[in-house]
């Protein structure tokens, strides 16, 4: 193989992952060992293999997963459908046998996370219970998200739609999520909307970044609160002077991000 045709496929490693299978992950026996370590390290509730082993219904229902998906891919599909709702009715997780996950999903507490049929879920990701990975409407295809790799998704959250969260972003718990999110980011929200990327807060000053209507509601209050202070400073004949903005109400004035 050339050296630029194994660049390519480095660069798609997970693209050509997915789309053939999963062929080239280890075998489930290494998987267990490998998504074990995992938890251990990203758990400090966690005090033992064993404990991990037995305890853990996150791992239980990837690992369902990891043979449902290969009977999916090979021509099993009602029985690999009807093991996963046994999964779910042992775990509380349902994750259909279509989806496509990388190495090392660890799924804490995970009572009531569901992923859907054309999700794509990288490696390192962590999804904490009550998380949706969904759709939006009953369109064909691609019509779920996908998580790039180390993304950490809070309880609660739903990422709705054929949409790509970048690598090492944080999803707040409760957020909904209906749009791309670019790598490095934290976001938080209904809708959500970017608080954080690339390590700095990002100031939203246009509510029409986050529409919706609450924001929408307390951009113009706050605008009209400005036009009345005006008019009076005009009546009482004040205009350059006036009594000041209390400190926590000048900082809301001028630094408003309407973030909810």
């Amino acid at each position: 193989m050339g050296k630029v045709q194994a660049k390519s496929l480095v660069n798609e490693r997970t693209i050509i992952s997915f789309e053939s299978g999963n062929g080239p992950m280890p075998h489930l026996l290494s998987l267990i060992r490998e998504d074990v370590a995992a938890v251990r390290e990203r758990d400090p509730a966690a005090k033992s293999k064993l404990e991990v082993f037995v305890c853990y219904a996150g791992l239980h229902a990837v690992w369902f997963y990891r043979v449902n998906h290969w009977m999916w891919n090979h021509g099993w599909q009602l029985m690999a459908r009807w093991l996963s709702q046994v999964a779910r009715w042992v775990t509380g997780i349902e994750i259909h046998p279509a989806a496509k996950i990388g190495r090392r999903l660890f799924i804490d507490h995970g009572m009531g996370v569901v992923i859907g049929e054309t999700a794509i879920v990288g490696d390192d990701v962590t999804l904490y219970q009550g998380v949706t990975l969904g759709g939006t409407g009953k369109e064909m295809g691609k019509r779920h998200p996908t998580l790039e790799d180390n993304v950490v998704v809070g309880g609660g959250a739903k990422i709705l739609g054929n949409i790509i969260v970048g690598k090492n972003c944080r999803i707040g718990a409760g957020s909904v999520v209906l749009r791309n999110v670019p790598e490095n980011s934290t976001v938080v929200g209904v809708p959500g909307h970017i608080v954080f990327r690339e390590g700095r807060r990002v100031v939203i000053t246009d509510p029409k970044q986050i529409n919706d209507p609450l924001s929408e509601a307390l951009a113009a209050v706050a605008a009209e609160v400005t036009k009345l202070r005006e008019r009076i400073q005009k009546l009482e004949g004040t205009e350059s002077g006036g009594e000041p903005l209390s400190a926590s109400l000048q900082w809301i004035m001028e630094d408003i991000d309407f973030q909810i």
